[in-house]
């Protein structure tokens, strides 16, 4: 079983068995795939260079639209353009945290310094919002019930299954998190 997340000399690190990684490494796979844009970086280099795409629109998956929401609410216009001038470096940056976070998985001992920590809290953070739009986690209740989901050998169906890797993401997002806290503190 993993070992969470903490803070030492040598950086952050946790261990996590060979099962532990492939799941990460396949999640994180999931979401590039989710990610990649499905038309090619725009052709003149200026757009390119500021990540313009004109040919964006809103996701019709409801888990790509949690990782890419509008940025106006009830300004459909507004939001297209913010789009527009965003969207392709988003999903960028976004592509970029998952693949370096799924670099880091190749040893038991998973050592991060500040810049692989924070770019694995934005991985982890993006399997949490797809996987809670899955799951339909729309309160504080529907987190509460995927929460009582503890036991991965009662995980008979699709919705028990994704609940327990759910509460893994979170246990192991949430202990990096204080490990990275644990670290700010230390420099103080």
């Amino acid at each position: 079983m993993a070992r969470a997340f903490s803070a030492g000399r040598r950086g952050i690190s946790a261990h996590l068995e060979a099962a532990e990684r492939d799941l990460l490494r396949k999640l994180f796979a999931d979401i590039v795939t989710m990610l990649e844009p499905a038309t090619p970086a725009h052709t003149d280099p200026l757009a390119a260079l500021i990540g313009l795409d004109m040919d964006v629109s809103v996701p019709r998956d409801p888990a790509l639209l949690r990782l890419l929401p509008d940025a106006v609410k009830n300004d459909a216009e507004a939001s297209l353009e913010f789009r527009q001038l965003t969207e392709r470096s988003v999903r960028e940056n976004k592509i970029a945290a998952l693949r370096a976070a799924s670099l880091a998985l190749e040893s038991e001992k998973v050592v991060l310094d500040e810049e692989a920590a924070r770019l694995w809290a934005s991985a982890l953070n993006d399997v949490r919002l797809v996987l809670a739009e899955r799951l339909e986690i729309r309160s504080e209740a529907d987190a509460e019930k995927v929460h009582q989901v503890q036991d991965w050998s009662h995980a008979e169906d699709v919705d028990s299954y994704l609940s327990l890797v759910y509460n893994f993401v979170t246990w192991l997002q949430e202990s990096l998190v204080q490990a990275m806290l644990s670290n700010l503190a230390a420099r103080d």
